[in-house]
């Protein structure tokens, strides 16, 4: 069990890390002309940055009831996957799989929250 929490929160902060952090490190310019070429307003780009600090502070505060974090979990996996749809669409293929990279390590820290937090229990 203590090495599945392990494996658990170092996925989990490396999602969360792969998911937040761009949108403080990328270009300005490049970020504010993405979500335009995609026909997003403007302000879509503070909403998401808001929304993603927000579901990451709901995943990793230990004290925040398991059925939040089911909802941020599904919004992330929405997120991810709404983004590699629209960067596909709008700059190409290339750019659409990038977002599956934190989605995938999204799945496997939703595995491991599952995991830990919903033990299965044997059926006699």
């Amino acid at each position: 069990m203590q090495k599945e929490k392990r494996i658990y929160w170092i996925v989990t902060i490396i999602a969360m890390a792969l998911i937040v952090l761009p949108s403080y490190f990328a270009p300005k310019a490049y970020l504010v002309e993405a979500i335009r070429r995609m026909g997003f307003p403007a302000y879509f780009g503070l909403e998401l940055d808001i929304l993603k600090i927000v579901g990451a502070l709901i995943i990793l505060i230990p004290a925040i009831p398991a059925m939040f974090k089911e909802w941020a979990y599904v919004a992330f996996g929405i997120l991810l996957l709404s983004a590699s749809l629209g960067h596909w669409l709008a700059d190409g293929p290339a750019k659409g799989i990038a977002p599956l990279v934190p989605f995938a390590i999204l799945c496997v820290s939703y595995y491991y929250f599952r995991k830990l937090n919903y033990p299965v229990t044997a059926k006699v």
